[in-house]
Protein backbone atom coordinates (compact mmCIF):
# COMPACT_ATOMS: atom_id res chain seq x y z
CA UNK A 1 0.00 0.00 0.00
CA UNK A 2 1.93 3.43 -0.73
CA UNK A 3 0.53 6.58 0.21
CA UNK A 4 1.02 9.41 -2.58
CA UNK A 5 0.73 13.24 -1.57
CA UNK A 6 -0.05 16.18 -3.92
CA UNK A 7 1.38 19.22 -3.43
CA UNK A 8 0.63 22.71 -4.12
CA UNK A 9 -2.66 21.87 -5.94
CA UNK A 10 -4.34 24.74 -4.29
CA UNK A 11 -3.70 28.83 -5.85
CA UNK A 12 -4.44 29.90 -2.81
CA UNK A 13 -2.14 27.74 -0.09
CA UNK A 14 0.47 28.53 -2.64
CA UNK A 15 -0.23 32.11 -2.05
CA UNK A 16 -0.49 32.00 1.80
CA UNK A 17 2.60 30.19 1.49
CA UNK A 18 4.98 31.89 -1.17
CA UNK A 19 4.80 29.23 -3.56
CA UNK A 20 3.80 29.54 -7.94
CA UNK A 21 1.63 27.21 -8.91
CA UNK A 22 2.95 24.11 -10.78
CA UNK A 23 3.45 23.54 -14.21
CA UNK A 24 2.82 19.51 -13.39
CA UNK A 25 1.47 17.78 -10.30
CA UNK A 26 4.17 18.37 -7.39
CA UNK A 27 4.01 14.20 -6.23
CA UNK A 28 6.18 12.86 -2.66
CA UNK A 29 4.89 9.93 -0.55
CA UNK A 30 4.78 8.65 3.07
CA UNK A 31 5.87 5.34 4.16
CA UNK A 32 2.54 3.27 5.37
CA UNK A 33 4.41 3.87 8.80
CA UNK A 34 3.09 7.88 8.61
CA UNK A 35 -0.65 6.19 8.71
CA UNK A 36 -3.04 7.63 11.83
CA UNK A 37 -6.14 5.50 12.08
CA UNK A 38 -9.39 4.85 13.86
CA UNK A 39 -9.15 8.54 15.49
CA UNK A 40 -6.38 7.71 17.48
CA UNK A 41 -4.69 10.95 19.06
CA UNK A 42 -2.08 12.50 17.33
CA UNK A 43 1.65 13.09 19.62
CA UNK A 44 3.46 15.97 18.33
CA UNK A 45 6.62 15.01 17.89
CA UNK A 46 9.95 16.27 19.60
CA UNK A 47 11.76 17.54 16.43
CA UNK A 48 9.67 19.97 15.45
CA UNK A 49 8.30 23.21 17.06
CA UNK A 50 5.82 24.06 14.29
CA UNK A 51 3.69 21.38 13.14
CA UNK A 52 0.86 22.67 10.66
CA UNK A 53 -2.71 20.45 9.69
CA UNK A 54 -3.32 20.37 5.94
CA UNK A 55 -6.98 19.06 5.33
CA UNK A 56 -7.49 17.03 1.69
CA UNK A 57 -9.90 14.76 0.06
CA UNK A 58 -8.23 11.64 -0.10
CA UNK A 59 -8.92 9.01 -2.76
CA UNK A 60 -8.79 4.91 -2.34
CA UNK A 61 -7.87 2.94 -5.64
CA UNK A 62 -9.62 -0.04 -5.34
CA UNK A 63 -8.39 -1.33 -8.99
CA UNK A 64 -4.44 -2.21 -10.51
CA UNK A 65 -3.85 0.53 -12.65
CA UNK A 66 -0.79 1.94 -15.17
CA UNK A 67 -0.55 4.66 -17.54
CA UNK A 68 -4.44 5.35 -16.86
CA UNK A 69 -5.90 7.92 -19.23
CA UNK A 70 -7.85 10.96 -17.66
CA UNK A 71 -11.27 10.36 -19.03
CA UNK A 72 -10.93 6.43 -17.47
CA UNK A 73 -9.87 7.36 -13.97
CA UNK A 74 -13.14 7.47 -12.80
CA UNK A 75 -13.16 3.71 -12.91
CA UNK A 76 -10.33 3.28 -10.43
CA UNK A 77 -11.83 4.15 -7.33
CA UNK A 78 -14.98 4.37 -6.35
CA UNK A 79 -14.52 6.03 -2.23
CA UNK A 80 -13.61 9.20 -1.28
CA UNK A 81 -12.41 10.39 2.13
CA UNK A 82 -10.55 13.38 4.04
CA UNK A 83 -7.78 13.53 6.05
CA UNK A 84 -4.55 15.45 7.23
CA UNK A 85 -1.05 15.38 6.04
CA UNK A 86 0.59 17.19 9.11
CA UNK A 87 3.98 18.78 8.42
CA UNK A 88 7.07 19.62 10.18
CA UNK A 89 6.90 23.73 8.89
CA UNK A 90 9.99 24.78 10.95
CA UNK A 91 11.93 21.53 9.49
CA UNK A 92 10.45 21.78 6.05
CA UNK A 93 11.49 25.43 5.39
CA UNK A 94 15.13 24.88 6.57
CA UNK A 95 15.40 22.15 4.54
CA UNK A 96 14.10 23.49 1.57
CA UNK A 97 16.38 27.06 1.86
CA UNK A 98 19.15 24.38 1.88
CA UNK A 99 17.91 22.65 -1.63
CA UNK A 100 17.52 19.25 0.51
CA UNK A 101 15.02 16.95 0.54
CA UNK A 102 12.09 17.24 3.07
CA UNK A 103 10.23 13.58 3.18
CA UNK A 104 11.12 13.69 6.93
CA UNK A 105 9.15 16.83 7.56
CA UNK A 106 6.01 15.30 5.62
CA UNK A 107 6.21 11.54 6.39
CA UNK A 108 7.60 11.04 9.91
CA UNK A 109 5.09 8.34 12.10
CA UNK A 110 1.22 9.44 11.94
CA UNK A 111 1.35 12.23 10.11
CA UNK A 112 -1.07 10.88 7.82
CA UNK A 113 -4.73 11.06 9.37
CA UNK A 114 -7.26 8.78 7.80
CA UNK A 115 -10.68 8.69 8.35
CA UNK A 116 -13.73 7.20 6.99
CA UNK A 117 -14.66 7.17 3.23
CA UNK A 118 -17.62 7.45 1.52
CA UNK A 119 -19.16 6.13 -1.71
CA UNK A 120 -18.20 8.22 -4.67
CA UNK A 121 -21.97 7.42 -6.14
CA UNK A 122 -23.21 9.50 -3.01
CA UNK A 123 -22.15 12.81 -5.36
CA UNK A 124 -23.04 14.60 -7.83
CA UNK A 125 -19.61 15.25 -8.76
CA UNK A 126 -16.70 14.85 -6.74
CA UNK A 127 -14.69 17.43 -8.43
CA UNK A 128 -16.89 20.27 -6.53
CA UNK A 129 -17.24 18.24 -2.82
CA UNK A 130 -16.52 21.14 0.12
CA UNK A 131 -15.05 20.03 3.36
CA UNK A 132 -13.60 21.76 6.02
CA UNK A 133 -11.92 21.63 9.48
CA UNK A 134 -12.77 22.25 12.68
CA UNK A 135 -10.12 22.82 15.45
CA UNK A 136 -11.72 23.28 19.36
CA UNK A 137 -15.04 23.43 17.54
CA UNK A 138 -14.63 26.85 15.19
CA UNK A 139 -14.41 26.08 11.49
CA UNK A 140 -10.17 27.06 11.07
CA UNK A 141 -9.87 25.64 7.15
CA UNK A 142 -12.55 25.24 4.03
CA UNK A 143 -12.32 23.73 0.97
CA UNK A 144 -13.84 22.99 -2.42
CA UNK A 145 -12.68 20.02 -4.87
CA UNK A 146 -12.91 22.57 -7.83
CA UNK A 147 -10.39 24.81 -6.69
CA UNK A 148 -7.57 22.27 -7.75
CA UNK A 149 -5.20 22.99 -9.94
CA UNK A 150 -4.90 19.57 -10.85
CA UNK A 151 -8.37 17.39 -11.16
CA UNK A 152 -8.37 14.29 -9.43
CA UNK A 153 -8.70 12.29 -12.68
CA UNK A 154 -5.46 14.39 -13.95
CA UNK A 155 -3.97 13.90 -10.57
CA UNK A 156 -4.70 10.02 -10.78
CA UNK A 157 -3.18 9.68 -14.85
CA UNK A 158 -0.17 11.58 -13.98
CA UNK A 159 0.32 9.64 -11.12
CA UNK A 160 -0.06 6.07 -12.58
CA UNK A 161 2.52 7.08 -15.64
CA UNK A 162 5.18 6.97 -12.72
CA UNK A 163 3.57 4.40 -10.50
CA UNK A 164 1.81 1.52 -11.20
CA UNK A 165 -1.68 2.10 -8.68
CA UNK A 166 -2.60 -0.75 -6.51
CA UNK A 167 -5.68 -1.72 -4.54
CA UNK A 168 -5.31 0.45 -1.34
CA UNK A 169 -3.21 2.74 -2.13
CA UNK A 170 -4.55 6.02 -1.00
CA UNK A 171 -4.10 9.63 -3.15
CA UNK A 172 -3.93 13.00 -0.77
CA UNK A 173 -4.75 15.87 -3.44
CA UNK A 174 -3.47 18.71 -1.61
CA UNK A 175 -4.53 21.22 0.76
CA UNK A 176 -6.48 24.74 0.19
CA UNK A 177 -5.26 27.76 2.13
CA UNK A 178 -5.79 28.03 5.76
CA UNK A 179 -3.21 25.88 6.95
CA UNK A 180 -2.03 26.44 11.00
CA UNK A 181 -0.28 24.80 14.15
CA UNK A 182 -1.38 22.91 16.20
CA UNK A 183 -0.74 22.81 19.98
CA UNK A 184 -1.18 20.14 22.80
CA UNK A 185 -4.93 20.03 23.70
CA UNK A 186 -6.61 20.95 20.53
CA UNK A 187 -9.32 18.84 18.88
CA UNK A 188 -9.81 18.52 15.60
CA UNK A 189 -12.41 17.61 13.67
CA UNK A 190 -12.69 16.88 9.91
CA UNK A 191 -16.10 17.30 7.32
CA UNK A 192 -17.43 16.80 3.91
CA UNK A 193 -20.16 18.80 3.84
CA UNK A 194 -22.07 18.27 7.66
CA UNK A 195 -20.77 14.81 7.64
CA UNK A 196 -17.82 14.44 10.27
CA UNK A 197 -15.35 11.75 8.75
CA UNK A 198 -12.70 11.53 11.51
CA UNK A 199 -12.04 13.46 14.80
CA UNK A 200 -8.28 13.56 17.27
CA UNK A 201 -7.15 15.16 19.89
CA UNK A 202 -3.15 16.67 20.17
CA UNK A 203 -1.41 15.30 22.26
Amino acid sequence: MKIICIGQNYRKHNQELGNEDPLLPVVFLKPDSSLLRKNSPFYIPDFSREIHFETELVVRIDRLGKNISPKFAHRYYSEIGLGIDFTARDLQRSLRAEGKPWEIAKSFDNSAVVGKFLPVARFKDVQSIEFSLKKNGEIVQTGSAEDMIFSIADLISYISGFFTLKTGDLIFTGTPAGVGAVAVGDHLEGFIYDERLFHLNIK
